[in-house]
């Protein structure tokens, strides 16, 4: 036989050998999905660099995976970064349906290298927030494109927004909020709570947004809106509503797959729904719509009861962590009495505070005072002991609250005639202020977590209270704007305000306030 003729014979054996194992390979493929592992299948919509890889390399690809896989691991352990993400980004392109390999990535651009990165200036982290957005948008846009029904990714996507970005772990988590809501603030508006253009768009530039909105950022408006009807009201610029929302995808995702989701994934993903809902009470309100140096974060009110439905449930859920659960429960509700409080919220702070020694009658609930349980105390008696401990606090949230209540209660003092009781509410205010400031000043003077400047808070407090629809009612209102010698309202209220509480949320900056005393 001549070589020519072997050279078509080898050419019509390998031809035959290529086409029995695609045969084969369908068979392996059924028995695969039988057992519910994940097999080469071919990748709809994918680029042609991901189409050439899964049909050409097959089975080999797995090998090479393997490979490549041990050497980032390798890299990852010498802290060479940058070297590790290369190769890991070619494992996706070896293995994109392997749901590991775009947690890795996007884990160590988030996290790792993220960190490498310092401030350009004070206060400046856009170079580490590049990789942090990198990261998100990796799992977001790649990761969950190839595989759809992963309960990982949506896990691990609603962490980021929770932990890296909600939490202040980070020097740069106030920069990456900030960033974020920029991001956010063209689709929700001002308040970061409006849904009606994403929904029914009204004009070609809306529908604009929209397109943009969905086609960019991955958001469904329509479950975006059922999530915050069930958890919330959220404000949409903030991470943890989304980290909400990417946790109730993952949630939905395994609805819609049970055969192929773990109980404990489903667990996992819960938890980060109601830590979410809790950061967001904590620190869901934004006190200046300016993002700058006066830029902070106050609690939101309005979730209180989304979040003790959210422990309930988790009670209910998660039967292992019963107890662990149980006392943040418990935290969570000593924290809502005292914001409801401090915020003049009475008959809230009133019916929560029973709730609380209903539910934990024999748990004390003032630190290092085990005879502080519910029966013993008074409302009263309960606030004023968190307030003295809040004096030394260096949390943000906790010491925001502390101020604002404290305003509150200096201008209702006001109200009232009581000008020594008004002083020395300012007084305590403007120390707490003044403690927690000098606390938490880095080498440079800077403050890392910083308040809004103080006259900035006792703007927006004056301005709640004088607000005609949720604020103090007409009469004590214009006590208030005599006392402060501020002009009265242009118009007298057509009805009687018996509003019962201050509200705490902020007003339009067009609602202008001298400094205040």
């Amino acid at each position: 036989m001549n070589a020519r003729a072997k050279k078509i014979l080898l050419l019509l054996l390998a031809a035959a050998l290529l086409a029995g194992s695609g045969q084969f390979q369908k068979s392996l493929n059924l028995d695969r999905d039988k057992l519910g592992l994940t097999h080469a299948a071919a990748l709809e919509n994918a680029p042609p660099v991901l189409a050439f890889t899964t049909v050409a390399l097959g089975g080999f690809r797995g090998l090479i995976s393997n490979f490549l896989w041990i050497r980032a691991n390798d890299l990852q352990q010498d802290d060479k970064f940058f070297e590790a993400a290369q190769l890991a980004d070619w494992i996706t392109k070896l293995e994109p349906t392997f749901a590991q390999v775009w947690l890795f990535q996007g884990w160590n651009m988030a996290y790792n290298i993220s960190v490498k990165f310092k401030e350009n200036a004070p206060g400046d982290y856009t170079d580490r927030w590049r990789w942090v957005e990198r990261g998100v948008e990796l799992l977001r846009d790649d990761g969950l494109r190839f595989n759809p029904n992963s309960v990982d990714i949506y896990r691990e996507l609603a962490w980021f927004f929770q932990h890296k970005m909600g939490a202040n772990l980070d020097d740069g988590n106030m920069f990456y909020k900030s960033q974020w809501a920029l991001e956010m603030k063209p689709f929700f508006g001002l308040q970061g709570t409006n849904f009606e253009a994403l929904l029914r768009p009204a004009n070609t530039g809306e529908v604009a947004q929209v397109q943009l909105f969905t086609n960019k950022f991955k958001i469904n408006p329509d479950f975006a809106k059922s999530v915050d009807e069930q958890y919330g009201p959220f404000d949409w610029r903030l991470p943890e509503a989304h980290a909400i929302y990417w946790g109730a995808r993952g949630l939905d995702a395994a609805r819609n797959n049970p055969d192929k989701v773990k109980a404990d994934d489903l667990i996992k993903l819960r938890r980060i729904i109601y830590q979410s809902i809790y950061q967001a009470f904590k620190h869901g309100h934004i006190i200046a719509n300016a993002f700058g140096p006066g830029y902070s974060l106050g609690p939101n009110l309005e979730l209180v009861g989304h979040v003790n439905e959210a422990y309930e449930k988790m009670m209910q859920d998660d039967a292992e962590m019963r107890d662990n659960i149980a006392k943040a429960h418990r935290n969570f509700l000593r924290d809502a009495v005292y914001f409801l409080y401090e915020n003049n919220r009475m008959p809230e702070a009133t019916k929560w505070f029973k709730y609380l020694g209903d539910k934990y009658p024999d748990k004390a609930i003032i630190e290092n005072q085990p005879d502080s349980l519910p029966k013993n105390l008074t409302l009263d008696q309960y606030a004023v002991a968190v307030v003295q401990i809040d004096i030394g606090e260096t949390s943000q949230e906790r010491v925001t609250s502390a101020v604002q209540g404290l305003l509150v209660r200096a201008y209702m003092a006001l109200v009232q005639d009581d000008d020594p009781r008004y002083r020395n509410f300012l007084g305590l205010a403007t120390r707490v202020f003044e403690h927690y400031t000098a606390k938490t000043s880095g080498s440079r003077g800077d403050v890392r977590i910083p308040l809004p400047p103080l006259d900035t808070m006792k703007k927006m407090v004056v301005q709640n209270l004088l607000d005609p629809e949720h604020g103090l009612p007409y009469a004590a209102r214009a006590v208030l704007r005599t006392q402060l010698g501020l002009p009265g309202e242009t118009a007298a209220p057509t009805g009687t305000n018996t509003m019962e509480k201050a509200s705490s949320k902020a007003l339009p900056t067009n609602s202008a306030a001298p400094v205040l005393p």
